[in-house]
């Protein structure tokens, strides 16, 4: 398997050189007869997805697992479009970043270049494979696209038909590769291709993100888990406030912006909390809450620690009444991965402390955390959300996908 994975490196390196030259018209014209085939690819790709359905089913996962991994002809439209929402980005490639004339007279340049050769390590979402290939494309790199065991039919369907319009588009095919599946150990043999790889980013579960970061030694990109938090804060409009919170848990649960915790002040949780937890029962949400929210309902269950950290990704929600925004700010920082954290208020004031307080990637001022999302950013299709502070933070596009060059131009000078 070391060999399998090791030649696919080589052989991204070498089409990673031809996409380097490449001008802007040509990795978009690639992109869109990508797009095109995707959208003709769709009866193959929801047959493919059809069956890994089954099997992951076979094998028990959840059903909220199970509504990452599916596909049906809206979907495949909807990365397809994304991966034209990409072509029409602009270039990251040779934008300067920054510059200025020495002293001496040196002109000096800071310039955006690609990356080289992207690996990544992801499971179930076969979305991910299309948004993958087309943003490191677009950035100027080759991908190496290791997705789950359970989508594999998926995923295979999704890079031959990327391929075969890449390739005819006059660019390497090899610019886009799937590394198999199949054996664990070329997840091992990926992350740990230094030299051939250049960078690495796991998107998953905690313990896939975790190993990743603990063993890889290509440098790594972390993109976290998602306890996210939502804080109505005393001077919330409740009405707003309700409706946020349903969104954020509610309108999809298996996403890693979904709410997961509800902090709720203690000046407005005699009006709020029946409200609040009326609202969720009825939509089918079980609440985990503290002795203030069972007081409200005998049908909220007792919150424990380990619902305070975790990721429900499911109809699950932890509640608790917070005595102040410091209070509130604390718990965040205390048990929040890092992802996207919302404050309801109408204090301008409570919004900034929130804002400055707390320490995530992303925060929302009365808005839904859902909106945690490259696409919503205006960014196109994302390559996943960072929870870590190198490099990039945040829902990552084209300019994180890249890296930066030192142009230096001068007139015979010596030093």
């Amino acid at each position: 398997m070391k060999d399998i994975v090791h030649d696919a490196a080589r052989r991204a390196r070498d089409a990673a050189s031809v996409l380097a030259l490449a001008t802007r018209a040509q990795k978009d014209a690639a992109l869109l007869a990508a797009a095109d085939a995707l959208v003709g690819a769709t009866d193959r790709i929801v047959e493919a997805n059809t069956a890994d359905v089954e099997a992951a089913r076979a094998d028990g996962t959840p059903e909220n697992v199970i509504d990452r991994l599916l596909l049906d002809a809206d979907r495949v439209a909807a990365f397809a479009q994304g991966v034209r929402d990409v072509a029409a980005l602009p270039d990251p490639i040779g934008e300067v970043v920054r510059g200025s004339t020495l002293p001496n007279g040196l002109r000096l340049q800071q310039v955006r270049v690609p990356m080289g050769v992207i690996g990544m390590i992801y499971e179930g979402r076969p979305n991910v494979t299309a948004d993958a290939a087309a943003i490191c494309l677009k950035a100027g790199s080759a991908s190496l696209l290791r997705g789950s065991r359970s989508a594999q039919r998926s995923n295979l369907v999704i890079v031959d038909a990327m391929r075969d319009a890449i390739a005819s588009s006059g660019l390497p095919a090899d610019l886009v590769q799937a590394i198999p599946a199949d054996d664990r150990s070329s997840v091992t043999h990926l992350m740990r291709a230094r030299g051939l790889v250049d960078l690495v980013i796991p998107r998953g579960g905690a313990g896939l993100i975790r190993t990743v970061v603990e063993e890889s030694t290509v440098p790594v990109i972390e993109t976290g888990t998602g306890n996210v938090h939502v804080y109505v804060d005393a001077a919330a409009d409740l009405d707003m406030a309700l409706d946020i919170v349903l969104n954020a848990k509610t309108q999809r649960t298996s996403v890693c912006n979904a709410a997961e915790s509800l902090l709720v002040h203690a000046a407005v949780a005699e009006e709020f909390l029946p409200r609040v937890t009326a609202a969720l029962l009825d939509a089918g949400v079980t609440v985990h809450g503290d002795d203030r929210f069972q007081a409200v309902d005998g049908a909220v269950t007792t919150a424990t620690e380990e619902d305070w950290e975790v990721e429900y990704l499911s109809m699950d929600i932890a509640a608790r009444v917070v005595d102040s925004l410091d209070d509130a700010v604390a718990h965040i920082r205390r048990w929040s991965s890092g992802h996207t954290e919302a404050i309801v208020t109408a204090d301008l004031d409570a919004a900034r402390r929130f804002t400055l307080g707390v320490d995530s990637a992303a925060v929302m001022v009365n808005a839904s955390t859902r909106f945690t999302d490259g696409g919503e950013f205006g960014f196109g299709a994302e390559i996943g959300i960072s929870t870590q502070k190198l490099h990039a933070r945040g829902p990552m596009g084209l300019p994180e996908m890249t890296t930066t060059t030192y142009v230096v131009t001068g007139e015979g000078h010596v030093r």
